[in-house]
């Protein structure tokens, strides 16, 4: 391969003897051998080697996949993108590079990201000069709400809102009691907040980027699966799905911040998230069309959801009814409900109706509080993107 068009890669190649050496020791013998290769110049060997990679991060479940073969899958990454560069071909670098960072381990991201970093500032050019495309909320009626979210909501308990809630409230009144809060007035600084409006900007600073993103209407449903697509193609069925009645697409629960760093410096981690004495666990994204749906589930730490662009409906039950609202006993189900909250089978189910619960809908702008272990179902009421932020309270925290 040409050393005069090449990714610097100043970590693989400190780090690449030791690498395919611990490879080699897990049985990697061929990955080692087209690896090697790869470096000379050779695409087939290249591509031969992320094969052989790939196959090993889908050899079982994600949490056994051995974290060498996560490494060994990001230097196959770059290897292949570096090989796309030196042909110009800058599409297929970018898009081998976000494979890597999606998929693979923590050794290599600094190379990964500063040759991202060197195609996306040229692409940047390019994408500058288009129009901007308005995502302004649509407004609403509550009865054209209502039409579209479970029996009864919005008609209990709402949950409270305080504006420019203080850390010493917020931990008092709601944290150390696990209780809902909607928090508002507290975005107001995110660059995020005018930047996301227009659509255009996401084209503009991350059109070519590669993200994994959801078919269907929710992971529990049969015709669910994920492809991998760029954001611009991701773009352009979110706004088709405005005018139709087809399939949404939804990127969720994607760490797009640590893969893209331009819009990570859009928004701010807020100081709630550090009350407690603990640490964020993970910073998610959650972008797609009005009809969404993230069907009735717990999650294990303390998380702060907010809504950048549009409006959510959002409801919650607390950890105690857990038992009443019918976990799956998969494993790796066990934090979703077996109730379809938009189509409950009552008689399956027929205590499920008789369930207290708070519900609200979340407003650009605000950010709600979601206690651990509490259930929560949300669906989009118009084009929207939110921010979960998950953190984790110190052990003293917890225990009071």
């Amino acid at each position: 391969m040409s050393t005069e068009r090449r990714f610097p890669t100043p970590t693989l190649d400190r780090e690449s003897a030791n690498l395919l050496q611990s490879i080699t020791s897990h049985g990697g013998y061929a990955f080692v051998s087209m690896a090697t290769l790869a470096t000379s110049g050779d695409y087939r060997a290249a591509e031969a080697a992320r094969e052989m990679a790939w196959e090993q991060l889908h050899s079982g479940p994600w949490h056994s996949v051995l974290p060498v073969w996560r490494d060994a899958y990001s230097m196959a990454c770059l290897q292949l993108a570096n090989l796309h560069y030196a042909n110009e071909d800058y599409t297929e670098a970018l898009k081998a590079l976000d494979m890597g960072l999606i998929m693979g381990g923590p050794l290599l991201r600094k190379d990964l990201d500063f040759a991202v970093s060197i195609l996306t500032a040229s692409s940047n050019t390019h994408h500058n000069s288009q129009s901007s495309t308005s995502n302004k909320t649509v407004d609403f009626c509550r009865t054209e709400v209502l039409r579209v979210l479970p029996f009864k909501s919005l008609s209990c308990k709402v949950v409270v809102k305080r504006s420019a809630l203080s850390l010493e409230a917020f931990l008092r009144e709601y944290f150390l009691s696990g209780s809902p809060v909607i928090i508002s007035d507290s975005m107001a600084h995110w660059p995020a907040r005018e930047k996301w409006q227009d659509l255009n900007y996401f084209k503009k600073v991350a059109g070519d980027r590669t993200v994994p993103v959801e078919v269907g209407k929710n992971y529990l449903c049969q015709e669910w699966k994920q492809e991998l697509i760029t954001f611009s193609q991701f773009l352009e069925r979110m706004q088709s799905n405005e005018f139709s009645c087809g399939i949404p697409t939804y990127l969720a629960q994607h760490p797009l911040f640590d893969q893209i760093n331009e819009l990570r410096k859009d928004i701010c981690v807020p100081d709630y998230c550090f009350v407690g004495g603990g640490e964020l666990r993970s910073l998610n994204a959650w972008f797609g069309p009005a009809g969404t749906v993230t069907p009735l589930h717990h999650d294990p730490h303390h998380n702060l959801l907010a809504q950048v662009v549009g409006r959510k409906y959002v409801r919650l039950y607390p950890s105690s009814l857990t038992e009443e609202l019918h976990p799956y006993s998969e494993t790796m189900l066990c934090n979703s409900s077996q109730v379809d909250l938009d189509n409950i089978d009552e008689r399956q189910f027929p205590k499920v109706n008789e369930l207290e619960f708070v519900d609200c809908i979340l407003e650009e702008g605000e950010m709600l509080y979601i206690p651990p272990k509490w259930w929560h179902y949300v669906r989009s009421l118009t084009t929207s993107f939110s921010v979960s932020f998950w953190w984790s309270a110190s052990a003293s925290s917890a225990a009071s």
